[in-house]
């Protein structure tokens, strides 16, 4: 028998742990309403407005208070009881959508003349803006506050399953929110959308609220100005080539090689497929995520996992390739099914490679620079999409994007070998 063969572990080893289950459920519930609202804000905002552009300002409104306040918010994380921390964030964000409700509520009166209904949508999409607004304050200690807890309260060897899991099930709220929202809204309208939006999240913080506190870790010196601490996470991320060629990979990938934004474009000028084949062109990166998530839960990754994710990466610039290229809709669907397969995952592999290698008393910082990371590449990777394709046009500027990731890839080899001989 080789005694060097991995051990076969229980694919729902981490699912056993009752803190773990409970953080899971919550997560799911919270990131399901969250999406929900999301989709249902950009829905509302053209409606009031009838202004693409006006779509673009939520995102925007969303990200500035996201990234600005990320290293902050992982300071906070990391001196704070976790779980109280937490639970404050998801009770602002029920405000937040209650406050949404009472203005959908204020909408729907249409007992006026023309000119008062035209102030009262201006009002409401003001008011929607500086909700979104605030609930990206909301988001910068939520995301990370998450990823704190899973590597707080599990054991060292179920990270990776503990990331799989945690991974997809945030992939899957995120799918059934943006889904099932537009459903809602045509039957209930946007007041049905909200109320089922505050019933998820009241329903994720009482599975929340059931986990231990989690104080700060006794290394942490908490007495440590707040700059010193930003400066030391920062610090940590820079000088781990490990972390810091994971996220770099994952901010490049996303920035240059995201394809999503264009999608639209291709289905309406391009491929000429009309909505339904939009839908699933869509859909597809999604799907691809999702079975893989799924195949790495029953079938973990065992050795080379840091040249296996630079591959990954590597493989899904190719792939955006392919679909910039393509004319056939099959190819294109199988394109970014396959780019979907790829990113999911590289993002297991990434987020277990940052659990492991953060200490127990950063994991705040760490997470919110991941988190900063994230939102940077997802936001600015919209906009870079947008630029390109003006400049270049759609088809060059997609075709550049997956050059661009596969450049990244090369240099992250090359540059960042301890990344590349990782293994756990």
């Amino acid at each position: 028998m080789d005694s060097t063969a991995p051990i076969k572990q229980d694919p729902f080893a981490s699912l056993k742990i009752k803190e773990f289950r409970n953080l899971m459920l919550g997560r799911f519930l919270f990131i399901m309403g969250l999406r929900m609202m999301g989709t249902l804000v950009g829905w509302w905002i053209y409606e009031l407005t009838n202004a693409p552009f006006a779509i673009g300002l939520i995102g925007l409104a969303e990200v500035i208070p996201a990234v600005s306040l990320a290293l902050y918010a992982g300071h906070v994380i990391d001196i704070s009881e976790k779980r109280k921390l937490l639970l404050r964030g998801v009770s602002l964000y029920w405000v937040c959508a209650i406050v949404l409700l009472g203005l959908s509520i204020y909408n729907d009166k249409t007992d006026m003349a023309n000119n008062l209904q035209a102030h009262r949508s201006l009002f409401v999409a003001i008011g929607i803006y500086f909700l979104v607004f605030c609930t990206g304050i909301i988001r910068s200690f939520t995301g990370p506050c998450f990823g704190t807890i899973v590597g707080n309260i599990m054991p060292k060897d179920l990270l990776q399953n503990a990331t799989t899991w945690s991974q997809g099930i945030w992939l899957t709220a995120s799918i059934l929110g943006h889904a099932i929202v537009g459903f809602i809204i045509a039957g209930f309208g946007h007041s049905g959308a909200l109320i089922s939006v505050v019933s998820l999240v009241s329903v994720g913080y009482l599975f929340i609220a059931k986990i231990k506190p989690i104080p700060p870790h006794v290394d942490l010196v908490v007495n440590q100005k707040t700059l010193e601490s930003v400066k030391e996470g920062l610090r940590f991320v820079f000088t781990t080539k490990e972390v810091f060629g994971a996220l770099s990979l994952d901010l490049f990938a996303v920035l240059f090689g995201g394809a999503v934004a264009m999608i639209p474009v291709y289905a309406v000028d391009i491929l000429k497929v009309g909505p339904i084949g939009f839908g699933w062109l869509n859909a597809a990166s999604d799907i691809g995520a999702i079975l893989i998530i799924f195949i790495i839960t029953l079938f973990p990754v065992h050795k080379a996992q840091g040249k296996k994710l630079l591959i990954a990466v590597g493989g899904f610039g190719l792939c955006i390739i392919v679909f910039a290229l393509s004319k056939l809709f099959w190819l294109s669907f199988a394109a970014l099914l396959v780019s979907g397969i790829l990113d999911g995952f590289s993002m297991i592999v990434r987020g277990t490679i940052v659990q492991l290698k953060t200490p127990d008393h950063m994991r705040g910082r760490v997470m919110s620079v991941n988190s900063m990371f994230i939102n940077s590449s997802n936001e600015f990777g919209q906009f870079e999409s947008g630029v390109a394709a003006k400049l270049l046009g759609v088809i060059p500027s997609v075709v550049f994007g997956g050059a661009m990731t596969l450049i990244v890839v090369l240099t992250t080899w090359f540059k960042a070998p301890s990344l590349r001989k990782m293994e756990y």
